[in-house]
């Protein structure tokens, strides 16, 4: 990433968590997709990454703040990868060791408060266990947890090295 100056990178990481995220939705809404809790947990992680990377693109840092930007990508990417883990785990799990379907988002935010909403999004149900799409074997836990485990690297390489404005 020497080569690379910081807001290219920062600006590229954006683009590809937009491009995830429209990505998502689009399965959503045109494929019928319905996400899961776990689900709605890693859109936001990544749109905590493509957030703080807009920002660290248009403020175009100097070195100190790029380490900054590189580390808080990392975090959020890293929290996005625990929760693509913990789908994964849930479906790797026999049928009778899946916990109980839930209710829908919608209706855990209209019921719950959000932090009780959040805890129960964590633990996951039976609905984030199972396995509706794939595509070169993996399931789409296992997609966002590799574009997660690839942003983790590019945020502690951004932390490391920061590169050139």
């Amino acid at each position: 990433m020497e080569r690379l100056n910081r807001r290219l990178v920062f600006f590229l990481v954006f683009v590809v968590c937009a491009g995830l995220l429209a990505t998502a939705f689009y399965m959503e809404h045109v494929q019928g997709l319905e996400p899961c809790p776990l689900c709605w947990m890693q859109r936001f992680a990544f749109m905590a990454v493509g957030l703080v990377s807009l920002v660290a693109a248009l403020h175009n840092p100097g070195p100190l703040g790029g380490r900054i930007y590189g580390l808080s990508l990392a975090v959020a990417a890293g929290g996005g990868l625990g929760l693509a883990g913990r789908q994964l785990w849930l479906q790797s799990l026999p049928a009778d060791q899946v916990p109980a379907c839930g209710p829908s988002v919608d209706y855990m935010l209209e019921v719950f408060p959000l932090g009780e909403v959040l805890a129960m999004a964590i633990r996951g149900t039976g609905d984030c266990a199972e396995v509706v799409w794939r595509f070169l074997g993996l399931s789409i836990p296992g997609w966002t947890a590799l574009f997660f485990g690839v942003l983790v690297i590019v945020g502690l390489v951004m932390l490391v090295r920061p590169g050139q404005r």
